[in-house]
């Protein structure tokens, strides 16, 4: 896959467009695609990692869930991530270990503070791949 993700530039908030050769890819690219607005990704080095499981109500929420969880562990403890692995991700179960480091000022510009995923205009598109489109509450 040559891009994993874009950004989306929208009238009051801001997203992304993440791309994978199936969903496992595209929840990956997601949240490398949430990170790079939150500090420069080339900047975050994996000394950490942090296993997550989740379980939603459907792929959507599961997408919701998923970036939410990634946002907490940033709010509550610090931890900024560049690599996302997937171990196993079904309608409704997400297993990943994230690797990525404390965020300290000196190394790490914060560029953009990110409050929420939300529901405004998520999809999850599957043709030759897999699209999703998230917007983010700043």
């Amino acid at each position: 896959m040559e891009k994993e993700f874009e950004i989306l530039e929208h009238t009051a908030d801001i997203g992304i467009i993440a791309y994978g050769r199936d969903i496992r890819e595209a929840f990956a690219g997601a949240a490398k695609g949430m990170f790079s607005l939150i500090t420069e990704p080339e900047d975050i080095e994996e000394v950490e990692s942090r296993d997550i499981e989740l379980t939603a109500t459907d792929r959507e929420n599961l997408l919701v869930e998923w970036l939410n969880e990634l946002i907490y562990l940033f709010d509550t403890e610090n931890l900024i991530f560049k690599r996302f692995e997937i171990a196993r991700l079904s309608e409704t179960q997400l297993n990943a270990t994230c690797h990525g480091e404390k965020a300290e000022s000196s190394r790490h510009t914060i560029k953009m503070g990110i409050k929420a995923a939300t529901y405004h205009t998520l999809k999850v598109e599957k043709n030759d791949g897999v699209r999703i489109q998230v917007l983010f509450d700043v």
